[in-house]
C-alpha cells in the first residue's frame, strides 16, 4: 500500500510539473506576442488566411470530385440501362430509332463525335464518328427481319460511303445476318460486319472494337455463338 501511494504521489507531482511548465510556456509565448505584436501579427494573419484558403480549396476539390464521381456513375448506369434492350425490342424499332440505338451503343463504348446522318440524301451513311482509338468511322444501319439477309450490293454501297466520307473504318450493323458473299466482301475490304449475334453481344456490354477479332468467323450458328461468348467473357 505504501509503495502504491508513493507511485501515485510521484505521478501526481509529475503531472503538476508538466502543467506548470505548460502554463509558464504559454505565458511566455503570450508575453512575447504582446511585446512583439507589431512584428508578429502580419505573419499570424497571413498564416490564418493561407490555412483557411487551403482548407477551403481542399473542401471544394473534394466536393467537386464527389459530385463528378456520382454523376459519372449515374450516367454509366443510365447508359447501361438504355443499352440493355432485348433483340425483340430492337426488332420492333423504326429505322430512325434503330439508328439512335446504335448511336447510344457507340457512345457507351467511348466513341466520340458520334452523330446520326441517316436520311434521304445520306450518301450511304447512317452514323458518323470516331472509334475509342481515334479512327474515324462510318456506319450503315439496317433493321431487317431476322429471316432477311444483307446482300453484297448493300455492303458495296457502304464501301462507297467510306470512300465518300474518307473514314478509316466502315461498320455495317444489322438485326439480321449477311449472305455468304456479302460477309466475304465485307471481310475482304476491312469492314466490320456486325450481324444479329454480334448485336446481341454489343447490346449486353461487348465493345465494338472486339468484333474485329471475330469478323467473318461465322454467323447464326450455336457453335459460333459459344465461341464468341468465350472470347468476350
Amino acid at each position: 500500500m505504501a509503495a502504491r501511494k508513493r507511485r501515485r504521489s510521484v505521478a501526481r507531482k509529475r503531472r503538476e510539473q508538466r502543467l506548470k511548465v505548460s502554463l509558464i510556456g504559454g505565458a511566455g509565448i503570450l508575453a512575447l506576442l504582446v511585446v512583439f505584436w507589431q512584428m508578429v501579427w502580419p505573419y499570424l494573419v497571413s498564416g490564418l488566411v493561407v490555412g483557411g484558403a487551403a482548407v477551403g480549396g481542399w473542401w471544394l476539390w473534394r466536393t467537386n470530385r464527389l459530385v463528378k464521381g456520382r454523376d459519372h456513375q449515374w450516367r454509366q448506369e443510365e447508359a447501361v440501362k438504355a443499352g440493355h434492350r432485348s433483340l425483340t425490342e430492337v426488332d420492333a424499332m423504326l429505322g430512325g430509332e434503330f439508328e439512335d440505338f446504335v448511336v447510344d451503343l457507340c457512345r457507351r463504348n467511348g466513341c466520340t463525335e458520334v452523330r446520326r446522318v441517316g436520311g434521304t440524301h445520306d450518301d450511304g451513311a447512317d452514323v458518323l464518328g470516331c472509334l475509342p482509338d481515334g479512327r474515324s468511322m462510318v456506319i450503315q444501319c439496317k433493321r431487317y427481319s431476322p429471316k432477311s439477309r444483307v446482300s453484297s450490293p448493300e455492303v458495296r454501297n457502304l464501301l462507297g460511303a467510306q470512300v465518300h466520307f474518307k473514314t478509316d473504318v466502315a461498320i455495317f450493323v444489322t438485326t439480321t445476318y449477311f449472305t455468304g458473299p456479302a460477309e466475304q466482301t465485307a471481310v475482304q475490304n476491312g469492314m466490320i460486319a456486325v450481324h444479329r449475334d454480334h448485336l446481341g453481344l454489343w447490346n449486353n456490354g461487348a465493345s465494338i472494337l472486339s468484333f474485329s477479332q471475330v469478323n467473318g468467323s461465322g454467323q447464326g450458328d450455336r457453335r459460333h455463338r459459344a465461341r464468341w461468348k468465350e472470347t468476350y467473357e
